[in-house]
């Protein structure tokens, strides 16, 4: 081989570097990731190919920034001067040219989905930072002599005699003045933290201006937890996995590690993390690798929406990537490893379920939001999960709604058959769920804010035996607790209280006579309005219609009419039946804000009324 040896690829388009720069990648610091992962699969190629003792694998980072320049190498298979001129000169070259024709051609957009993984573009990344590169190499063949390629951002390069003596490939980039950033040592660190943090192979990042003895730094961890046997693994190795990854996190509730390779390759650990309701749901908590290489941690294209609220890591080599392997392309893996991730997920729910029940209900506030979207968003997990789903009942037992409806006492079933009865807060209807308890009639509470859509959800789709339906409490009350047909003393007692209060009024006698009264509202009203809430809108803008129902068994509703009836003191009984519609209000949905003042008052002087009544008879 001459000392210098030059040569040029013919490229029709001339301005192929500016345009890679601008089009190639959407971040810069793509460039570490794909030479530390070619080094990565260097190392790999020469412990397949090599037939004599290879040293163990490694690549170096240096960080020179007096001379300007950024250095990678490692004792892969090396290359020579042929296979560095095919394999850096003419194929990639070739695939900028392919490359830079689409975008003419299509007009597409950085990131566009229709030139991704096709064009071998990943060296060429350098060029987005580096002036000049220059390539050191020496292949493993007997005989082989290193060489060195330099190009400086153009079509042309040249060839000549290096200085490598061990077997590898060392890259040197001088870094030009828009890439000065990874020339501070914090840069490339966080840098390679981010791309290369579980690469199979160590990487030492050096600091040339650091002192000789200083020790060396190791960047990565080469047998991450979801590439070790999970037999046994402890607890605490989850947990300290979990806290590497995400530091700031309080600890995960339980995880799930992924294994198979069968009709598709996958290894991963997904966590099921504590979650805040109060504040906003993190994006980005599953990241993707391929051989242990970071791609990305946009997972829309490879996981259901319900699933992104997982966090954890997933190591696959078949889903596709495209050129700046930060989007994932159509293709029927990612479909299959959808499906097997989904449905390994709802298999570690159901076990925890049927194998630790206690510890299932206190994770519950966490996993039951995502449980409940996986449900109503995905078919497969909705048949494995949506019996595991739990509500709490009236005395805040948490209930399957098989389990709930197995508790409707015999007298009842006929009556309710596959009706579920639900408040949607702890605090409403109070008083009709205190009367059905004294029956043994439960109610669920529905409070979440994807409770609506689960209840619509699993009425429009059957899955099992039942078809269920969910009904409120008001809208039952007659049907279960009503004890005799009206009268027409009952009639009279409606007239008065609708005289005396205007508005809707009802009346129907109960078995519970406790109770004077309640408000029903419509039933699909009250689901309409629900649902306009849960999604984050005002529900003001739906009033929702109330009527009265008055018990006519009760002592006080009889003691209002009568003293109304018999003309006793019929201000004293408009001071009652406001009392009777203000209790029912309370029991059903509590007073708002502006109304406690005023309630307080009312009662006050009522209580003031009848207490020197009293005193008066004596």
């Amino acid at each position: 081989m001459s000392a210098t040896r030059k040569g040029s690829i013919s490229v029709k388009t001339q301005d192929i570097f500016p345009i890679i720069k601008k089009w190639l990648y959407s971040e810069h610091d793509i460039f570490v990731r794909e030479l530390v992962s070619n080094a990565s699969d260097a190392i790999t190629k020469r412990r397949t190919l090599d037939q004599n003792e290879v040293p163990a694998g490694k690549v170096t980072v240096t960080v020179d920034k007096a001379a300007g320049t950024l250095t990678f190498a490692d004792n892969g298979l090396g290359m020579t001067e042929a296979e560095v001129e095919k394999y850096l000169a003419q194929l990639a070259f070739s695939g900028a040219a392919e490359f830079v024709e689409k975008m003419k051609a299509q007009g597409t957009k950085p990131g566009d989905a229709e030139i991704i993984g096709k064009f071998g573009l990943g060296f060429y990344s350098v060029f987005m930072v580096a002036d000049e590169v220059v390539v050191d190499s020496l292949s493993y063949q007997t005989d082989a002599k290193a060489v060195r390629w330099t190009c400086r951002g153009d079509v042309d390069y040249e060839f000549a005699d290096s200085d490598l003596t061990e077997v590898g490939t060392r890259i040197t980039l001088k870094i030009a003045d828009d890439g000065k950033e990874f020339l501070e040592l914090f840069k490339t660190r966080a840098t390679l933290t981010q791309y290369c943090d579980f690469m199979p192979y160590p990487i030492a990042l050096k600091d040339t201006s650091a002192a000789a003895d200083a020790p060396e730094e190791v960047i990565n961890d080469t047998a991450p937890l979801w590439k070790r046997d999970a037999s046994p693994l402890t607890d605490d190795d989850y947990r300290g996995f979990y806290r590497k990854m995400f530091p700031m996190d309080p600890e995960p509730l339980f995880w799930l590690h992924l294994n198979v390779d069968h009709p598709f390759t996958l290894q991963g650990v997904l966590f099921f993390p504590k979650v805040n309701l109060q504040k906003p749901m993190q994006e980005h908590g599953i990241k993707l690798y391929c051989r242990q290489v970071y791609v990305s941690d946009n997972v829309k294209s490879v996981m259901p929406d319900f699933l992104q609220l997982l966090k954890g890591a997933i190591d696959s080599p078949d889903i596709p990537l495209n050129v700046s392997r930060s989007s994932l392309q159509g293709d029927p893996n990612v479909k299959k490893i959808s499906n097997y991730v989904v449905k390994k997920v709802a298999e570690s729910l159901k076990k925890l379920f049927n194998q630790d029940r206690a510890r299932f209900e206190a994770v519950w506030a966490d996993v039951g939001l995502f449980t409940k979207y996986g449900c109503v968003s995905d078919t497969k997990f909705d048949e494995l999960a949506r019996g595991l789903v739990l509500f709490p009942n009236s005395e805040g037992k948490l209930v399957t709604l098989e389990e709930y409806a197995a508790a409707v006492p015999v007298a009842f079933q006929d009556k309710l058959k596959d009706k579920v009865l639900y408040a949607d807060s702890r605090e409403s209807d109070e008083g009709l769920r205190r009367q059905l308890l004294a029956e043994g009639v439960h109610a669920i509470t529905t409070d979440q804010m994807i409770d609506p859509h689960f209840m619509q959800h699993t009425e429009a789709v059957k899955v099992g035996e039942r078809q269920w339906s969910f009904t409120t409490l008001e809208a039952q009350a007659e049907h279960l607790l009503g004890d005799r047909p009206t009268t027409d003393e009952d009639l009279k007692i409606r007239d008065f209280f609708k005289e005396v209060l205007g508005g809707e009024v009802e009346v129907k006698g109960l078995k519970n006579a406790s109770a004077p009264a309640f408000l029903k509202v419509d039933e699909q009203m009250r689901r309409f309005q629900q649902m306009t809430r849960s999604l984050g809108q005002s529900a003001s803008a739906f009033p929702l219609t109330k009527t009265l129902v008055v018990n006519p068994s009760n002592g006080l509703v009889q003691n209002a009419w009568k003293l109304w009836d018999q003309g006793q003191d019929r201000e004293l009984a408009k001071k009652l039946a406001t009392h009777v519609r203000d209790l029912a209000t309370l029991s059903s949905e509590g007073l708002p804000e502006g109304q406690k003042e005023a309630f307080v008052g009312r009662s006050q002087d009522l209580i003031q009324q009848l207490s020197g009544m009293a005193l008066s008879k004596t």
